[in-house]
């Protein structure tokens, strides 16, 4: 099986030709980084029974299909609310950054309420349709299914996906490792423009989750809002295959290419 990262020692990390972006074959999209950095996140200092409800990650430049290292910290011990950080570095300079807040859970199964309707199951809707002079890199190394829209369809999308690549080879995947190499999507699949003829970079990714996912597909149902200085913003619901399990946000930089 393809694999995102081929693991060099306990920090370091070499990217494959799947983490590379759309654009360039030298840039990664941010799913694959965001998952390596979930990783980490999840080997730091360890806690039986505590959740990630929440994580955001700020984009220093972009991530480079190139050797990279790894560090993670307990920035805030405590006994039930813990805050974390991760760092991803090229040639010794971060390129992205990520915190996190680590919750131990409880039971409140008896009061959950507010999640919304699931989606349509992945197995019931059709392939998204990509150009074929972009199957490659990352979008190859994920399966795509369209609820409704998609990333060459301008305007509000629901897509389901699925990596097909392992985050680190010879290693499984954690399902929040899965997630997180989908989750940065959401502007993509929900352009409101010809990406052809505009860039809508995104500076940032928070993801909130309100319960531990499940399962192998997850989907974003997304909008994009563009406003009238050169910036935006791109949310979405975050589906696993019970319904939805979080929200993600991401400001976004817009000028015409």
């Amino acid at each position: 099986m393809t694999a995102f990262y081929e693991q060099l020692d306990e920090r370091r990390f070499r990217a494959t030709e799947h983490t590379a972006g759309p654009w360039t074959d030298q840039h990664q999209h941010l799913g694959p980084p965001s998952a390596l950095l979930v990783r980490e996140l999840e080997r730091c200092a360890p806690r039986e029974g505590t959740v990630l409800s929440r994580v955001g990650f700020e984009v220093l430049g972009p991530v480079p299909v190139a050797e990279l290292t790894v560090e993670a910290a307990l920035e805030r011990p405590g006994r039930s609310v813990e805050l974390l950080s991760a760092a991803l570095c090229h040639d010794g300079r971060p390129v992205l950054r990520a915190h996190a807040w680590r919750i131990v859970g409880g039971d409140t199964a008896t009061v959950a309420s507010g999640e919304g309707e699931p989606l349509v199951p992945a197995q019931g809707c059709a392939p998204m349709a990509i150009p074929d002079d972009w199957q490659c890199g990352y979008l190859a190394a994920m399966e795509w299914r369209s609820v409704s829209g998609g990333i060459f369809t301008p305007g509000d999308a629901a897509v389901w996906a699925r990596p097909l690549a392992r985050v680190v080879a010879g290693e499984d995947a954690s399902t929040a490792q899965r997630l997180f190499t989908v989750a940065d999507s959401a502007s993509g699949v929900s352009s409101r423009l010809d990406i052809s003829k505009w860039y809508a970079i995104n500076t940032d990714l928070t993801v909130h989750l309100h319960r531990e996912p499940v399962g192998e597909w997850f989907a974003l149902d997304a909008e994009t809002v563009v406003g009238p200085t050169g910036v935006g913003m791109a949310s979405s619901v975050l589906h696993d295959e019970l319904g939805p399990v979080g929200r993600t946000a991401q400001a976004l930089y817009v000028r015409e290419r």
